[in-house]
């Protein structure tokens, strides 16, 4: 099982729809350059963890932000909407295995799930953590992410067996050491939480039509200055430059994914004005819509 590139796609609601490993064995492993694309913002049902091995990156998760360097860790609970960026300019890579909870845990009448993963699961507090040097424990969760990558890149004899030890080394140590006394979220954070989700939908659903900040905020029968709280309180953006990277990014993946002609895309991506979207593009990207097709084929060819 080598590891691949993370492409991350999304359902309207920001759920992510790529299958990780088989209903069989269900893990899988990844590669992320931050360098030139971020993991743009999505939820899963599965657990995910991290390490970094060049550069640092900013990892938020839920209204968290937790700035993670060469060598740490990071821990994604079931559910809680995150993404993930470069911090600075030079290069930034990760790699990821992300699983779903019953690798680890079996059925929901198991000891093992009751006693661990269930609590795990259910932490409030538990969103996202940071594997660094810190504590033994953190630094022994960062090794049991490396070794289930690296059997699932080696893949010895009975590597399922190794990799499902690795993990559950690591969701031990994510339930033993969880906070004693767990602080339930408020019901202004759970509020949110939804409404936050649900415009994300809206975004989502309609990026390629002309929008503005009241329409989106309609979408959660909110204010516009509620609104613009809520997207800079968890996305740390306003609403309208998330949309525009959200349609620069829908962009990139048809540049690298499809013949179309640039006007076309940018028109499909709701850029009626080319000059703006060519403009939009590099600000955000680095390149030119052109350049930008040239560089991922080129990749592209180099890997095939």
């Amino acid at each position: 099982m080598a590891l691949t590139a993370c492409d991350t796609r999304t359902s309207p609601q920001g759920r992510e729809l790529k299958m990780h490993g088989t209903a069989l064995f269900p893990v899988a492993c990844y590669y992320d350059d931050l360098t030139s694309e971020p993991v743009p913002w999505h939820w899963h049902d599965e657990l995910e963890a991290i390490v970094v091995v060049e550069g640092t990156a900013v990892v938020a998760a839920g209204t968290e932000s937790f700035t993670v360097r060469q060598g740490e860790g990071f821990f994604c609970n079931t559910g809680v909407l995150h993404a993930a960026w470069n911090a600075g300019a030079s290069c930034c890579l990760l790699h990821s295995v992300v699983f779903h909870p019953r690798l680890v845990g079996g059925s929901i009448d198991s000891v093992f799930w009751q006693n661990y993963l269930q609590p795990l699961l259910e932490c409030p507090s538990y969103k996202g953590v940071l594997l660094d040097g810190s504590a033994l424990w953190r630094q022994n969760g960062i090794s049991a992410i490396e070794d289930s990558c690296k059997l699932c890149m080696d893949e010895p004899p009975g590597y399922e067996f190794l990799v499902r030890a690795a993990l559950s080394e690591l969701v031990f140590l994510l339930s033993r050491n969880r906070p004693a006394v767990a602080i339930p979220p408020s019901e202004r954070s759970l509020r949110e939480s939804e409404r936050i989700k649900t415009m994300l939908q809206f975004v989502q659903e309609h990026y390629p039509e002309e929008l503005d900040a009241a329409q989106i905020a309609a979408s959660a029968r909110v204010s516009v200055s509620e609104c613009l709280r809520c997207f800079r309180n968890t996305i740390g953006v306003p609403p309208i430059q998330y949309l525009k990277q959200f349609r620069i990014q829908k962009a990139a993946e048809l540049l690298a994914a499809t013949d179309w002609k640039i006007s076309e895309i940018g028109a499909q991506c709701g850029f009626q004005d080319m000059s703006y979207f060519a403009r939009t593009f590099r600000e955000l990207k680095g390149s030119a819509p052109t350049e930008y097709r040239d560089q991922k084929r080129a990749a592209k060819s180099r890997r095939g």
